[in-house]
């Protein structure tokens, strides 16, 4: 009987709970519900992920366009027409389902867009330096060339939801017209989801690939609910893009295929030469084999020297690395840091390109741009220059590129309803928030009893001395921590036994630090210290945020050396009064 010690066969068992992941009731939730969770965030069928079970939920087989996409999926792209082998141009599509209205029985613990974010995302995605020429974006339609978006929004203002998307041909900088080209698609997609669609759209230039965002409201031509089949929003759209691209530019050859690949071997960014050499290691399951007498697919034989090359790229960047001769291992990090590289990249060229139009180039030549990618740990204090949407450009996030007092140029990016009020050449404090609970959430906790419970009446019978004698209203105090608690408990976090008794969790702290981070709270906190840009404030005749600022350095110089802790440094500590009242109750 023969034995093999190398052999073996993996047997996942069920997924255990872990602590960490709770849903908004508090719950646990299992590896099976994050994976549903992220499926559904990307319009695909949470429930079709291995190709059986039943379907559930709006966006998934049911929507129409579902035979649609299912006869298309599956299909390659590739031909051998005329004895030439051939592939369909390529087409990235983004898609976004975004939440505008909460219908009765189904909003608890769901995000919502409010009517201002998205105007103001409507609003952005045609900000100046979107067009060739650097002007500003201009929306259309399927009939206007000049829409009106104010009329979009107000005929949606009830609509359940809004789809986004992204199309951006691989080749869109070489089609005659991009806005027919959506056009075209469009109508296509209203042959395929059996209904006609309302939409605008508008063509940015602004980036390597030009590419087209459009807006579609969640509506049918009579007036229901539309409904799309997460497949058809997953893949559908892409498909039907790509026919109408490749009908257009033909074709693309192997040689030019191999043309574009090897103009992407030195690239910091992820390539489709990553794509392939990351296929290539999944097919052998450890290492990506580039040996000339490797049996391997036809475009990888033909493109062998140029993953060779690119692999060697990705040595220098310590993404990877040659055992044999010809066997490379691709670092599972590999993906994520060159992602992060391209989008790192992106936003150092738009920092430059603000700073030639802002004519700060030569004042600015010395100083390096600081993008800050998460939280930030100090104060930034500066002049806003630009104000876009950050990321895909599909969400409600903001990015602010400040000027700074300290010379360097601050990419950061936060929430839309903390930039609302920001203005272009306005000046602005953003500073962290602290990275414990809130103290509404520690009051509450200090007041809770051995059983769990808070009572708002007692908390008011005990702080209102405290209250009156710094000159404050007991009244307004409780209230706000009342506010607090109803907003956790339609979250699921804390209990309404009645007016005057609510059941707090014993992680209250947890629970709320975490519901801050969902509603983009917890971050940073931007203040807007001066509307007036600083060319104005030079020739103010009244006191300006320039004076101040002026007053305020001349004043701390002498403070510091004699090294005197200014007020809300981070060499001041909280009392050990201050610390306990965050003790947590024994429940």
């Amino acid at each position: 009987m023969s034995y093999d010690e190398n052999g073996f066969q993996v047997r996942p068992g069920r997924g255990r709970k872990r602590g960490g992941a709770r849903s908004v009731r508090g719950h646990h939730i299992t590896l099976v519900g994050r994976i549903q969770a992220v499926a559904r965030r990307n319009g695909r069928s949470a429930y079709r992920l291995s190709g059986s079970g039943h379907a559930s939920g709006r966006f998934n087989a049911r929507g129409r366009g579902a035979s649609v996409a299912a006869g298309l999926k599956g299909r390659s792209s590739w031909s051998n027409a005329g004895g030439l082998r051939s592939r369909s141009r390529r087409v990235a599509v983004k898609a976004r389902v975004v939440k505008l209205n909460p219908q009765r029985g189904g909003s608890r613990g769901r995000m919502f867009a409010t009517p201002k974010a998205v105007a103001s995302h409507l609003d952005y995605l045609q900000r100046d330096g979107v067009t060739r020429d650097g002007a500003r974006g201009q929306l259309f339609s399927g009939k206007q060339d000049v829409a009106d978006g104010a009329a979009f929004l107000e005929r949606g203002g009830n609509d359940r939801h809004q789809f986004r998307f992204i199309v951006s041909p691989e080749d869109g900088a070489e089609l005659s017209s991009l806005k027919e080209t959506t056009r075209d698609l469009m109508r296509q997609m209203e042959a395929d989801l059996q209904t006609q669609l309302d939409w605008v759209a508008v063509n940015h230039y602004n980036t390597e690939h030009p590419h087209t965002h459009v807006l579609l409201r969640g509506v049918t031509d009579d007036g229901k609910t539309l409904n799309i089949s997460g497949d058809y929003i997953a893949q559908g759209v892409r498909e039907r893009s790509s026919e109408i691209v490749t009908m257009e530019l033909g074709r693309q050859t192997e040689h030019d295929i191999s043309r574009q690949l090897n103009n992407e071997i030195d690239a910091d960014r992820f390539t489709q030469l990553d794509r392939m050499l990351i296929a290539k290691q999944r097919q052998n399951s450890e290492f990506a084999d580039l040996r000339p007498d490797n049996d391997m697919a036809e475009m990888f034989r033909i493109n062998r020297a140029a993953m060779i090359g690119r692999a060697r790229k990705l040595e220098r960047m310590g993404l990877a690395t040659e055992g044999e001769t010809g066997k490379w291992f691709i670092s599972p990090d590999a993906e994520p840091i060159l992602r992060e590289r391209g989008e790192r990249g992106d936003i150092i060229k738009g920092i430059h390109k603000t700073l030639a139009r802002e004519g700060l180039d030569d004042a600015r030549h010395n100083a390096y741009p600081i993008v800050h990618t998460e939280d930030i740990n100090e104060r930034i204090v500066g002049r806003v220059l630009t104000k876009d949407l950050a990321g895909d450009e599909l969400g409600d996030q903001m990015r602010l590129m400040v000027d700074g007092v300290d010379g360097h140029i601050h990419s950061v990016v936060l929430s839309a309803s903390k930039a609302e009020d920001v203005r272009r050449g306005s000046i602005v404090e953003i500073v962290p928030t602290p990275s414990g609970p809130r103290a509404s959430d520690r009051n509450i906790i200090s007041m809770t009893d051995e059983q769990c419970i808070y009572q708002p009446s007692k908390h008011l019978e005990l702080a209102r001395n405290s209250v009156e004698r710094v000159g404050g209203d007991p009244d307004t105090f409780i209230a706000s921590h009342i506010r607090r608690l109803e907003a956790l408990r339609r979250a699921g976090h804390v209990e309404r036994i009645d007016e005057d008794h609510w059941r707090i969790p014993e992680d209250l702290r947890e629970r709320g630090a975490s519901y801050d981070r969902t509603r983009g709270g917890a971050s940073m906190r931007v203040n807007t210290l001066s509307d007036m840009s600083l060319k104005q404030q030079v020739g103010y005749d009244g006191q300006t945020w320039l004076d101040k600022e002026l007053a305020e350095r001349q004043l701390m110089q002498p403070m510091r050396s004699r090294n005197i802790d200014m007020p809300g440094s981070t060499a001041s500590k909280p009392s050990a009064r201050h610390r306990e009242s965050g003790a947590r109750p024994r429940c």
